[in-house]
């Protein structure tokens, strides 16, 4: 049997081997790895676009937040009052002044009794609520924006409509007397309640939002974990306990802080329902006294500093809640 063997024709290039080819690539891909990423950012537009896209958020921050606490804080040094020029440097007398100041200092203790409530009833609500409404089908989609609805409306409105269920004339003291009830309590009008019953309003109108926060948290959760804990033999508490809550930490975290913060700067919700009252600064707060000082007093200066003191104590609190939080996370 013959053997046929095939030439290759004279002049005709030599098919590249394996090791060429490889050899080939592996010299050009480093300048081409190294031209992708520049080819990259001129196909996207460079820096101008970035430019662009970031100009109208960073000046809406710098005009709206950045430049008023720079003036809010050169305010604060002064004492700036808009009807009796000139403006006098007073330095840090401002800031000393308010350790002394008792309706600053009953207004702080009022923001602290309003935060600690909102806070804890948020988050404890909020959670009760969510564990209920974790489960499928319409009425408990329904339900969840219901719950959320309050968190969309204006405190103001959300205020008005308090004030005509718990004024001494109003719908709950009506269906009070209907019950039995010969002298129902004044909850606005009474000075030892008007406080609890402003920091109930603002808890409520934040309770949709920590229940949206805890679903999500809830929905994240995987049910193999829940599966394994079953086979273990935990019961109902001992799940919530061992996987629901460690699982939920970055979920109370921001409800936490979200929560925090609203208490500090409640004002709203003083302004329509008490307006400070029904004493002398029963249900003042920071934020309405910064308010009242400015606007009603004229005295800008002062203002400021309060305004400066609130916001150092927030930003602390925060700060401060956050780390301990965050660690927390880290733990479970």
């Amino acid at each position: 049997m013959r053997i046929r063997t095939l030439t290759r024709p004279e002049g005709s290039a030599a098919a590249p081997t394996a090791k060429g080819t490889a050899a080939a690539r592996s010299q050009d891909s480093p300048a081409r790895r190294s031209s992708q990423p520049s080819r990259r950012f001129r196909r996207n537009g460079g820096p101008g676009r970035f430019a662009v896209f970031a100009a109208p958020g960073l000046l809406a921050y710098l005009a709206l937040v950045l430049v008023p606490i720079g003036m809010t804080t050169g305010y604060s040094l002064t004492d700036k009052n808009p009807f009796n020029p000139p403006t006098r440097w007073v330095g840090l007398s401002n800031l000393t002044s308010l350790f002394s100041d008792d309706d600053f200092l009953k207004a702080l203790q009022n923001t602290v009794v309003i935060t600690v409530i909102v806070t804890l009833v948020t988050n404890a609500g909020g959670l009760a609520i969510a564990l209920l409404l974790d489960r499928r089908g319409w009425l408990y989609n329904a339900l969840r924006s219901v719950f959320f609805v309050p968190v969309v409306l204006s405190a103001v409105v959300v205020s008005v409509i308090w004030q005509s269920i718990l004024v001494d004339d109003g719908l709950l003291n009506a269906v009070l007397r209907q019950l039995g009830v010969d002298q129902p309590p004044g909850w606005l009008s009474d000075p030892g309640l008007a406080l609890y019953t402003v920091s109930w309003v603002i808890a409520w109108q934040g309770l949709g939002f920590c229940v949206v926060i805890y679903l999500a948290g809830l929905q994240g959760i995987p049910q193999e974990l829940y599966e394994a804990a079953a086979i273990d033999g935990c019961g109902p508490m001992k799940r919530f306990r061992n996987v629901t809550w460690p699982m939920l930490a970055p979920a109370v975290t921001i409800n936490t802080v979200m929560s925090l913060i609203g208490g500090f700067k409640a004002y709203d919700q003083i302004q329509v329902l008490t307006n400070g009252g029904p004493g002398p600064n029963t249900t003042s707060t920071l934020a309405f006294q910064v308010v009242q000082t400015a606007f009603n007093g004229n005295h800008v200066g002062y203002a400021s500093a309060m305004a400066v003191a609130m916001l150092i104590l927030v930003a602390t609190v925060s700060v401060i809640a956050l780390g301990w939080l965050q660690k927390r996370e880290v733990s479970a």
